[in-house]
């Protein structure tokens, strides 16, 4: 059986040209025509071909080299370096220029701000596509470990232990040095007393300068090696890390709008998201979806104001709770007289008013009646009897459940996950994005945003070929 073997001597083992390296139907012409197409003076990127002094590399060619990078798993500087001296694509993407890891480490570094707005761009090219409708939005979060460890994650609770620890510790050094002998002073074990001592000065400086942030800033913790990420929990367990936002369009799934935040779970993130959203598309979209993690009347009420359906169920439709004799929903409200009368008649009156969750609460008027009652158990096993939490807000919260489980907004919301969750299973698992490699906001909004330029190219590429969409981003 004859085999085929390869002639590293062979003198024309590539082609004459750079431009030959890659056919005219490959991606990589996708991301080159792309980054072209983008107003880098909107981005806040200066580009100065009058400029003296020694030359740079292009930004334009620098942010090519990223995002190409980052579409196919090469983040990291010394892996994008290398791409260039070996890959084929990344070569003739960047005409043959090879900066070292640290010019690309610098660039992305000095242009946080300039790389979160490329997503915002990419938007509105597709909407100039007719890519992006904006009619329906889908908004999810996920969580992305920090590029620090949870081990550098301090409470103040830490903090006091910690000292206690600290003080313990040179109190019992400063005893054992008196201790040693005038004429031991030149013997290791002092010395090397004296150099722990030092330390733990040091240590216990630090420990306090981080207490004082946390009650200076009035900080439940603080990390030091990234102080803006936050104990985030997932599947994974407990880690420092931050909650990525996504908006999600429905005709294509595109990304509309992203964003980095640094809180544990998405409660209070609703109608920022869906107005950072509506800024890209430059209009109001008709109706915003989310799942029950962002259950927040509140928040709910900001979108619902604007006359945007917002289709959120509760956390109670999340769970599945099947609905009981006496669920709050089964004891009718009188407006006029301002309580609630159970099933079996009695009367709830208004008790007293939690300002925190913004709710009254409304208490049996006779403790005796639920506790001679035939449901005592069932209803309630409370001493003091039946209560029940109205929040001020109650009549928005009824609309909105009522408004979640129509017909057409059951059919949105089932269709939320197939186009929400794909975008964040893109970026964890084709492009392995376990974590940041940047710290802070700034940086991680800077990933974020680029993560999901490359999804949305991904999927460009996907329904209208690289042909037509080069031809449409030169047009």
């Amino acid at each position: 059986m004859a085999y085929r073997n390869g002639n590293r001597k062979q003198m024309a083992l590539l082609p004459p040209s750079i431009e030959s390296y890659v056919s005219q139907s490959d991606p990589v012409r996708a991301y080159d025509a792309f980054v072209e197409a983008l107003n880098f003076g909107s981005l806040g990127i200066v580009i100065d071909r009058k400029k003296v002094g020694n030359p740079g590399y292009n930004p334009k060619a620098m942010l090519k080299l990223l995002l190409y990078g980052y579409s196919y798993g090469f983040r990291s500087s010394r892996k994008l370096e290398r791409a260039t001296h070996h890959n084929l694509s990344f070569i003739w993407l960047m005409g043959d220029l090879k900066p070292d890891h640290k010019t690309i480490a610098e660039y992305r570094r000095r242009n946080k701000k300039p790389l979160a707005k490329v997503l915002k761009q990419c938007a509105r090219l597709c909407m100039d596509l007719e890519l992006i409708e904006g009619n329906t939005l889908f908004v999810d979060g996920s969580k992305f470990r920090a590029n620090a460890g949870i081990k550098n994650t301090w409470t103040k609770e830490r903090c006091e232990k910690s000292l206690k620890k600290i003080e313990s510790r040179i109190e019992t050094i400063l005893s054992e040095c008196e201790r040693v002998d005038k004429q031991e002073q030149e013997q290791s074990s002092l010395v090397e007393m004296k150099e722990e001592l030092q330390d733990r000065k040091v240590l216990k400086s630090k420990v306090e300068e981080i207490l004082k942030e946390l009650e200076e800033g009035k900080k439940t913790s603080t990390n030091t090696t990234d102080s803006e990420c936050t104990k985030v929990k997932s599947i994974h367990g407990t880690h420092a890390g931050y909650n990525v936002q996504s908006a999600v369009d429905e005709k294509h799934g595109l990304i509309v709008n992203t964003d980095v935040v640094s809180e544990g779970n998405d409660r209070n993130q609703f109608a920022e998201q869906i107005n950072q959203a509506n800024d890209t598309l430059e209009k109001e979209c008709s109706v915003a979806c989310a799942d029950a993690g962002y259950d927040n009347t509140d928040e709910l009420k900001k979108i619902d104001d604007r006359g945007i359906k917002v289709i959120v169920p509760q956390q109670r439709h999340a769970s599945n709770k099947e609905d009981t004799s006496f669920d709050k929903e089964k004891f009718q409200y009188n407006k006029q007289k301002d309580c609630y009368i159970c099933p079996e008649g009695h009367i709830l009156s208004y008790s007293t008013v939690d300002v925190a969750r913004r709710s009254k609460t409304y208490r049996i008027t006779d403790s005796s009646l639920c506790m001679e009652c035939q449901h005592f158990n069932v209803c309630t096993n409370s001493k003091r009897g039946r209560r029940i939490s109205r929040l001020i807000n109650e009549k928005i919260r009824e609309k909105l459940k009522s408004q979640y489980e129509q017909p057409e907004s059951q059919a949105i919301y089932k269709f939320r996950q197939q186009k929400v969750e794909l975008p964040f299973g893109h970026m964890k698992r084709n492009l392995k994005v376990n974590a940041f490699l940047m710290r802070g906001r700034d940086g991680t909004k800077a990933e974020a945003s680029l993560l999901a330029t490359c999804f949305n190219m991904a999927r460009m590429i996907t329904i209208l070929g690289v042909p037509v969409l080069i031809g449409k981003l030169t047009s």
